[in-house]
């Protein structure tokens, strides 16, 4: 069952993830929701810990660029990424 609250963001916040939920074929309504549903799927103790919010950043902010090293493995991807939290 559906229910209504009423929310405040930024102007620009808005134009853009309306934007962004007109491209990608979703209301606004069920794009807020979907990301509340993953925010509120664990017990994450700090936004910093959810694992979507530096992509949520990007879009908020313009286009996320995703980028990969040719010839990467695995292992050094995982070894990049545990010493890039150092």
């Amino acid at each position: 069952m559906d229910n209504k609250i009423t929310l405040s963001f930024d102007e620009n916040i808005i134009s853009k993830a309306k934007k962004y939920a007109e491209n990608n074929n979703i209301s606004l309504s069920r794009l807020i929701e979907f990301l509340l549903k993953k925010v509120t799927a664990n017990n994450y103790n700090s936004l910093e810990d959810f694992p979507i919010s530096d992509w949520v950043k990007q879009v908020a902010e313009g286009e996320a660029v995703y980028q990969t090293k040719a010839g990467r493995t695995r292992k050094s991807a995982k070894a990049e990424y545990f010493n890039s939290k150092k």
